[in-house]
């Protein structure tokens, strides 16, 4: 009786289809991975409608107030007109501003926003994490604390000014202080609502002092600071540009300060739409450091794109 022989299973004798054989199919797409195309179809039907809206708002308000400049219902001389704020930052960018070049003005406002950021964000971490921590601190020095608060820190730039001159350290100091609060509730309250059980299981498993600081603690208080940074990067702008509108010769608030000076509505809202720009622009920025910084955190609804 002879055997037959059949071809291994490697050899290409195995892999070519007989006649009449149909290849096998690809995998038809799941029910699972239909619903994830429909979603991602709705979610970026939704968007481009939103950013028409947006559009349609943005055309609506500045078509309006440009019809009602030129009709007269609004004094240009008052009220400014969009096409006038646009020539002006035109003017501005390609000629130089009556106060020296336009980036120069932009370097010196982001310089400043960028020193009052850092610096409050490090002071409000340190001082938030070590009260937090220590509730004997907190104790002693949350009265003060409050109090200070309190305090409505846009007038101690005219301090400021006093104290360290019309430079950058004014600007820089008023930003911090604006700066700092913020974050230091933020951080003082992420180290309060660390889970216990979390804690007490680290010190069980043989973790000092400084591990359950910075292994435990300090991650987990991580989302409630970065939270704090959109709003105190505002802060620490909005501080700088104060400063410069109190007492300056340099920045988008000494521009503005000017512009005001010279009874020039398009120049202040020139300055602002500047501005604008440029908060959108640290908005992203700090945007992608949260994300970069916390990548387990889903993304937070939020005004704005």
């Amino acid at each position: 009786m002879t055997a037959r022989l059949t071809p291994p299973a490697s050899s290409p004798a195995a892999t070519v289809p007989s006649r009449g054989v149909r290849p096998p199919a690809a995998p038809e797409p799941s029910a699972i991975e239909f619903e994830e195309q429909a979603i991602l179809a709705r979610e970026r039907a939704r968007r481009r409608w939103e950013r028409l809206w947006q559009i349609g708002v943005f055309v609506v308000i500045v078509g309006g107030w440009e019809a009602c400049a030129r009709v007269g219902l609004a004094d240009p001389f008052f009220f400014g007109q969009p096409s006038g704020i646009a020539a002006t930052i035109w003017r501005w960018t390609t000629r130089g501003t009556p106060q020296g070049p336009l980036w120069a003005h932009v370097v010196v406002t982001l310089e400043e926003t960028i020193l009052a950021f850092l610096i409050g964000v490090g002071l409000g971490v340190v001082a938030g994490f070590a009260l937090g921590r220590n509730r004997t601190l907190a104790a002693i020095f949350g009265p003060y604390v409050r109090m200070g608060n309190a305090i409505p820190r846009v007038i101690l730039g005219s301090i400021f000014v006093i104290w360290l001159g019309l430079g950058m350290a004014s600007k820089v100091a008023l930003g911090v202080t604006l700066t700092f609060f913020v974050v230091f509730f933020n951080a003082f309250q992420g180290v309060r609502e660390v889970d216990p059980n979390l804690v007490n299981n680290a010190r069980v498993l043989g973790a000092n002092g400084r591990q359950l600081s910075f292994d435990v603690m300090l991650p987990s208080a991580l989302s409630w600071i970065t939270s704090s940074l959109h709003t105190s990067f505002g802060f620490a702008l909005v501080g700088a540009v104060v400063g410069e509108f109190i007492g300056s010769n340099q920045g988008l608030g000494y521009l503005v300060a000017a512009a005001q000076g010279a009874f020039n509505a398009n120049g202040v809202f020139a300055a602002m739409v500047i501005l604008s720009v440029v908060a959108l622009i640290a908005d992203a920025l700090v945007t992608r450091l949260e994300h970069r910084l916390t990548p387990w955190r889903p993304p937070a609804q939020r005004v704005g794109p």
